[in-house]
């Protein structure tokens, strides 16, 4: 296994880290799967192999898999596992209505993961809005006591927002000890990206990357895409030259791959044997902007998701039926895309029927969308 330094703590952690947000579930009498539902036997089994194998960084969060796999992780690293491993949770910081909620939330995850301390407590998920939460109920006061107290050795935080938020984040407290970002091939440029990347980097926190495969949507692999990686000759997967080229840039030091089967995992494992930093070649890199380019030749609207046009007077749910549009496009998934549009938008009455055409929304559009006619236009492709 690969190690990098974290950062300005200095110490070794392994470049890949195992996700359990994906966990394999158990099959259920009906054939079926829930999410809830972990094969704990298997789950096991795969974090302990993980960690036989050199992987010391192990990631989980109060809310994954309906809140049972921190209980999940917490028996796989009994037997002496705990103790090889770094070990990182999340507050969810929605939940809490008072301040007093966060170290009662803090107790329960101590419990369920059957340790005296946690070595990443990050905040979960920050954006605009839950940052503004966290901050006026006194949250960066709660990780310094809890630090101080010896639950939790390092504070951090999860982010998906804009990169102005990032850097607020970042400059609001000289004690962050490390971030977890959104980075893969199709968001450079997306949420935090490389340039937030850099700024983090630039004051010594250690950068964690979450997503590598976007949800999974990477490991799909269209005949176009598929015939520019095979060009290059190298017995190469999709998925291997993806965690590629993110280990390329040496500001990063885990990438985390959310596994759902032992196959999957060990060749993980094997992939981040030598996936170095700036290890690849001018070629090698050539190839990934040809494979970028023509991901980014099918996007249909180019919505970064900002939700400055939000909330919509009509109850249009603007970013998420962009969201789904493009994403249908750029996967070639567009039936699996009509049916969750039909659900979660049309089903909810958030579909573009519902707009009035008043012109907010364009008005205050940073990327100057032509966001009615444009809602139009993914409303006759997804809802067809």
């Amino acid at each position: 296994m690969q190690y990098r330094k974290f950062g300005k703590l200095g110490f070794d952690v392994s470049a890949f880290g195992i996700g359990c947000m994906r966990l394999p579930l158990k099959l259920l009498a009906d054939g079926k799967t829930e999410y809830g539902q972990i094969d704990e036997e298997k789950a096991i089994a795969m974090i302990r192999y993980a960690i036989d194998h050199g992987v010391n960084y192990v990631d989980t969060a109060y809310t994954y898999h309906e809140e049972n796999s921190e209980r999940v992780v917490g028996k796989a690293l009994k037997d002496g596992y705990r103790g090889r491993t770094m070990l990182a949770t999340k507050l969810p910081v929605w939940k809490a209505e008072k301040t007093e909620d966060f170290e009662r939330m803090l107790d329960e995850q101590l419990d369920k993961l059957q340790t005296d301390h946690i070595d990443f407590y990050l905040l979960h998920t920050l954006n605009r809005e839950i940052w503004s939460k966290a901050k006026a109920m006194g949250v960066l006061g709660f990780l310094d006591r809890v630090k101080a107290s010896g639950k939790i050795k390092y504070a951090g935080f999860s982010f998906h927002d804009q990169l102005d938020v990032f850097k607020e984040i970042i400059d609001s407290y000289d004690k962050w000890d490390m971030c977890q970002v959104q980075f893969n091939i199709l968001d450079e440029h997306k949420q935090a990206g490389i340039e937030g990347i850099g700024y983090a980097a630039s004051r010594g926190i250690p950068i964690v990357i979450m997503e590598p495969l976007r949800g999974g949507s990477l490991a799909n692999i269209s005949n176009d895409i598929k015939a520019i990686w095979d060009k290059t000759g190298m017995k190469r997967s999709h998925i291997e030259w993806a965690f590629r080229w993110i280990c390329n840039h040496p500001e990063v030091t885990v990438v985390l791959s959310g596994v759902s089967t032992m196959e999957q995992l060990k060749d993980n494992i094997r992939i981040f044997e030598n996936a170095l930093p700036n290890s690849m070649s001018e070629q090698e890199l050539a190839i990934v902007n040809e494979v970028q380019k023509c991901y980014k030749s099918r996007i249909k609207v180019g919505c970064t998701g900002c939700r400055y046009c939000m909330p919509c007077p009509s109850g249009v749910d603007i970013p998420g039926i962009f969201g789904r549009y493009d994403d249908a496009m750029l996967f070639d998934t567009l039936e699996d895309h009509r049916v969750k549009y039909k659900r979660s938008i049309i089903g909810k009455g958030k579909d573009p029927s519902q707009c009035a055409e008043c012109g907010h929304c364009e008005s205050v559009c940073p990327q100057h969308i032509s966001i009615i006619e444009k809602l139009k236009e993914a409303h006759d492709v997804l809802g067809s």
